[in-house]
């Protein structure tokens, strides 16, 4: 029996203390985002190309468009910003810095708030992964910042013959039973300073991808970062440096380069929800 009062598991409900800090958190970040140069955008609800970006099918909620196309409910904004912003907008406007607020949905009724800051056409995280940041501190919180490489898995996948799985879930026992000293060591790896004293010994196409890590966090001014070199991301669409702001078992924000047919990208996501929680503890 449904009760008239119930609503499905994985639907949000604010209302009083929590709806008030859910807004205040959404005007905080839309002032400073508005104050760096980003305009807002909304997309729509439904998409055709929601496949795009979600690797597990079976999470999207799916229904049929009035000429039986398939579409699906948002379950992620990124890709449908850049590819409006360039193909529907493109003759109307040349900016590139967009930012959203709105909800997204997965299968079978689970309901996510995001704020979200996508930077077309540009290539360096340190851009977006700043922006994030500043949110943070305004917010007056300082989760953990974690900072990875998803081209560092995907290459030694191929070259170890490991499962993507495996990155995934952070299959710590496999990697350290291979007994290869540099990978151990790579398992390791926490701090940037700590780069420099293993980039000779990794193999050539690792060393370039720990560099790229390097360099993002030389211009750093958040003091809880933390490096994970061997975390792959469930995106479809990243592509290298990516980051994680995470609490426990919370993840408060997320970011990355990305590409979307020849247009590199970077953004990031701040997920409302954990947020609130985060503020009324």
């Amino acid at each position: 029996m449904v009760f008239e009062h119930e609503i499905p598991e994985g639907s949000k409900l604010y209302f009083g203390a929590s709806a008030k800090t859910k807004r205040r958190i959404e005007t905080v970040a839309s002032t400073l985002l508005s104050e760096a140069g980003f305009e807002e955008i909304l997309t729509p609800l439904f998409s055709y190309h929601q496949h795009q970006s979600i690797c597990d099918q079976r999470e999207l909620i799916r229904i049929n468009d009035s000429e039986n196309h398939p579409i699906s409910l948002r379950a992620d904004s990124t890709i449908d910003v850049v590819r409006i912003v360039n193909k529907r907008l493109g003759g109307n406007t040349e900016h590139k810095k967009w930012f959203y607020i709105q909800p997204v949905y997965r299968y079978p009724a689970d309901e996510q708030y995001q704020i979200g800051a996508e930077i077309i056409d540009e290539r360096n995280l340190a851009v977006a992964l700043q922006e994030a940041v500043r949110i943070l501190n305004a917010l007056k919180i300082a989760p953990l910042l974690q900072i990875s490489n998803i081209n560092i898995p995907r290459i030694l996948s191929e070259m170890l013959e490991l499962e993507l799985d495996d990155f995934r879930h952070v299959n710590i026992e496999k990697f350290l039973s291979l007994k290869i000293d540099w990978l151990t060591r790579l398992v390791y790896l926490q701090h940037a300073d700590e780069i420099d004293a293993l980039v000779p010994i990794v193999p050539e196409a690792i060393k370039a991808e720990l560099v790229k890590i390097r360099e993002l966090c030389a211009d750093l001014d958040y003091p809880n970062t933390v490096i994970a070199p061997l975390y792959y991301a469930k995106m479809l669409y990243y592509d290298e440096l990516f980051f994680r702001v995470i609490e426990k078992n919370e993840t408060y924000a997320m970011g990355g380069r990305y590409k979307n047919e020849e247009t590199v990208s970077v953004g990031f996501a701040v997920y409302t929800d954990a947020l609130v929680d985060k503020l009324h503890q």
